[in-house]
């Protein structure tokens, strides 16, 4: 037996014509029908004989669609099929649209060569389909002889001018029915508001899938209770949605998600407002109007709160923290990944996850981490899955398999094709026995031109090279300072690295290695990789010093080798990676799996690409020029070009 012919409409239609009429407020009847249909508690009107449908079906030339019979033989037509059709058609008013709205002009104005079919046939939807709306707020229920299934069922359309939006598709009539038995409860919940509360079986019945699901996300089921919380949000329960954001927030999902009903709470604001501002940010291009959207009926203090929020998180100065024992396990993580180590942060805060507690009863995760600078580049949807697998909240539950760490061992992933990053050019320092915090003061300077100052706050690198830019006055042709990140490469290591570094040009070039191993018993290491390099011939050069002095060196360039210092490691010699041939990805992979075998680093790949670092600028990697070399000085400065702005001019010496 098909669910066309299982489903009981007498049951389902007196459901709803007894929740219609227990929602009106006393003495709110708009007409007799109205007043009929709440006394006799029914919606519908007498049923249609088999002859009545039959006699539409020969007037119509086509026969009706199951469920639409089926309905039909229940009650010949309905009133308030929803929030805005006050009368769906029967047998005797149905009939064929043909155009008398006028909008299959309106949409085949849009139409030309480039139009995919599935426009086309929207368009002819205004002629050929079945008009059931008879009476209604300027809103068109349409079924579709030309858009049917495999069980003879016709897709039903429905279109609002007021709703901006393309005709709304459902599967067939039965379904069209079930959305605006939904769409009945979800105004009726509005309509509440600050009157009588709008509750019945239906309510109550969601009510419990909700609470329900709560404790099964709480839980680690989150799928589940995911589906329950959907449902219940298309009934418009108050609760559902903002349960259901949080979910959806930590699977990476960004858009549509306002945790409503609970971002307005004060028990939960310190948790939804920073991911829920954070997304503003990222979006509102500096007109923040819209902020308090989202938030109609939060009292003044908190929308103090959120614009407080806001300049810290476009300020980069936004820090999570949390209570108990996991809030202890946030600053551990943070720790971890400020340097780099973002796998060591991820698994921190996954560890201590069982013993975190909402803040409330309708908190299902920890959630403002996800707004931190540090932190919320930790979240990725496979990681996401795993949080909300894991048991929480004082509930009971097995814990899921860790997921995969993001970082691969050593330093050849540099070399992988991964669409992830684009570093076919980079740079980078490794000095063992030195914390990163300090690595800059031995690649700097203090020459007044900006290096040597302390480090940046933790960013991107595309937001570290805007900066950089704009805080210049000076540039040159001679003059290579490089922006690097710092963090931990290993076990007693630090690194520098510059993912974009300035053309290689050997007889220039100064490698930072010995200035970077001044101490005692200090070492550093240099790799410039270009063996993919857009910029000019492949390259790499390799630099090794110990207490302030080179050990050895060598560089590819031109396709010869040079060589300086004393005796290169066998695992290092460049005789065993550069042969005759051309020298590519294989060899790179080869040459940076040497190196990081033979000091036992590593460079943290998720926190270099997706993360955010500290950052500063190094002294110079090139010589100045020499009696006779030529080079390009270049000065900037802001000129007011009006009011509002500015804008940048420069000039250009030679010398």
């Amino acid at each position: 037996m098909t669910e066309t012919m299982a489903f009981d409409w007498r049951s389902f239609l007196l459901k709803w014509s007894g929740e219609w009429a227990d929602s009106l407020p006393d003495g709110e009847v708009h007409g007799e029908d109205d007043g009929t249909a709440r006394r006799t508690r029914w919606l519908g009107f007498p049923p249609a004989s088999e002859e009545r449908i039959a006699a539409m079906e020969e007037r119509l030339g086509r026969r009706m669609p199951p469920s639409y019979r089926e309905f039909l033989k229940v009650s010949d037509g309905w009133r308030h099929a929803g929030g805005f059709v006050w009368l769906l058609a029967g047998t005797r008013d149905a009939h064929r649209h043909n155009n008398e709205s006028g909008l299959a002009d309106m949409f085949e104005e849009y139409l030309d060569e480039d139009s995919e079919p599935e426009e086309w046939r929207e368009a002819g939807l205004w002629q050929r389909g079945l008009q059931l709306a008879v009476a209604s707020d300027i809103t068109h229920v349409l079924m579709d002889p030309e858009d049917v299934d495999e069980d003879g069922e016709w897709a039903v359309y429905t279109w609002s001018s007021w709703r901006a939006a393309p005709p709304e598709r459902h599967a067939n009539f039965r379904e069209f029915m079930r959305e605006m038995f939904r769409e009945f409860h979800s105004l009726g919940v509005s309509r509440s508001d600050g009157g009588p509360e709008f509750a019945n079986d239906t309510t109550r019945t969601l009510d419990a899938l909700v609470e329900a699901a709560r404790l099964e996300a709480l839980g680690g089921g989150w799928e589940q209770a995911l589906k329950a919380l959907d449902e219940a949000k298309e009934y418009g329960r108050p609760r559902a949605a903002g349960l259901g954001d949080q979910i959806r927030r930590l699977l990476g999902q960004t858009s549509m998600v306002y945790f409503d009903g609970l971002v307005t709470d004060p028990r939960y604001a310190s948790e939804l407002l920073p991911p829920l501002v954070a997304e503003h940010a990222a979006h509102s291009y500096r007109d923040d109007s819209t902020l308090t959207f989202h938030l109609r009926g939060a009292d003044d203090s908190l929308v103090a709160q959120a614009y407080a929020t806001l300049d810290q998180v476009r300020n980069g100065t936004y820090r999570y923290t949390a209570a108990g024992p996991f809030g202890e396990a946030v600053e551990r993580a943070r720790e971890l990944a400020w340097w780099g180590d973002t796998d060591g942060a991820w698994r921190t805060l996954m560890d201590a996850l069982p013993r975190w507690e909402p803040l409330g009863p309708d908190h299902l995760a920890p959630l403002g981490w996800v707004a931190d600078p540090v932190l919320g580049p930790l979240l990725t949807p496979k990681r996401g899955h795993e949080l909300l697998s894991t048991p929480r909240g004082g509930q009971a539950g097995e814990a899921p398999a860790p997921t995969e760490g993001l970082d691969p061992d050593g330093l050849v992933w540099l070399a992988d094709p991964d669409p992830g990053h684009k570093f076919t050019s980079y740079r980078f320092v490794l000095v063992a026995g030195v914390e990163p915090e300090e690595l800059h003061t031995r690649l700097t300077d203090g020459d007044g031109n900006g290096n040597g100052a302390a480090l940046s706050a933790p960013m991107t690198f595309h937001e570290a090279r805007h900066r950089s830019w704009e805080a210049r006055t000076e540039s040159s042709t001679y003059d290579d300072r490089a922006l690097m990140a710092v963090g931990r490469a290993g076990t007693g290591w630090s690194f520098a690295f510059d993912g974009d570094p300035a053309p290689f040009h050997e007889p220039r070039l100064v490698s930072p290695a010995p200035a970077a191993s001044v101490g005692a018993g200090s070492r550093a290491v240099v790799v410039w990789g270009g063996l993919r390099s857009r910029r000019g011939e492949p390259f790499f050069h390799l630099s090794v010093a110990r207490d302030g002095t080179e050990e050895y060196a060598f560089t590819y360039a031109g396709g010869e080798i040079r060589r300086s210092g004393g005796e290169i490691p066998r695992a290092l010699d460049p005789s065993r990676f550069f042969g005759g041939g051309e020298h590519g990805a294989d060899t790179e992979r080869s040459l940076l799996a040497a190196v990081a075998e033979e000091f036992g680093v590593r460079l943290p790949r998720h926190a270099l690409v997706n993360g955010r670092l500290q950052t500063f600028t190094t002294r110079s990697w090139s010589r100045p020029p020499e009696d006779g070399e030529t080079y390009v000085v270049t000065r900037m400065s802001w000129e007011a070009a009006s009011p509002e702005g500015g804008d940048r001019t420069g000039d250009t010496n030679s010398a």
